[in-house]
């Protein structure tokens, strides 16, 4: 077997590692805490704090009123699952960090999609906070998505760099 479908396989892993360490965290939140207890993970800085979204990224949009709300936060991560599908296809295996984070934003789509499906909202646990200021409450998904965008804007600057110094006239 060669190198490429060997490495997109191992891509392929990442997003189901990804989907189901954030599904398997989801459940064993769900199962032992009530809706919006929280217990200090470290005090004064985390927080496991069960919560639900029925909005988009960090809560965004959660005021449109439904159906239009559902078949958006339906929609719009099938459209963006198709397109990093396609993205992911039409990179090539060896540009490992653009396939990394493509990969991660996989997993943490669908694990969040899989939510929206499930219970009509997303499942969040996650409470980082200094004294009263709270970052809003996300999970695994959300993290990989995050860590996935950060790559793949890492790895743009790079080839950005790259291309200026390719460029770049003698002497200079």
């Amino acid at each position: 077997m060669s190198r490429p479908p060997v490495l997109r396989l191992l891509f392929a892993f990442v997003s189901i590692g990804v989907l189901v360490f954030d599904q398997a965290t989801k459940e064993w939140i769900t199962s032992r805490m009530a809706l919006h207890s929280s217990v200090p993970v470290v005090p004064g800085l985390i927080n496991l704090t069960l919560v639900t979204n029925t909005g988009a990224l960090f809560g965004m949009f959660r005021d449109i009123a439904d159906p239009c709300r559902t078949i958006m936060f339906l929609a719009v991560p099938v459209v963006a699952i198709t397109l990093i599908l396609y993205f992911q296809y039409r990179t090539s295996a060896r540009e490992t960090m653009t396939q990394s984070g493509l990969a991660l934003i996989l997993g943490g789509a669908v694990g969040n999609l899989v939510d929206r499906l499930r219970f009509g909202h997303v499942v969040d646990f996650v409470d980082v906070f200094v004294g009263e200021y709270h970052w809003p409450a996300f999970n695994v998904a959300d993290s990989a998505i995050c860590v996935g965008v950060s790559l793949l804007f890492i790895d743009l600057l790079r080839q950005s760099r790259r291309s200026q110094t390719a460029e770049a006239p003698p002497g200079n």
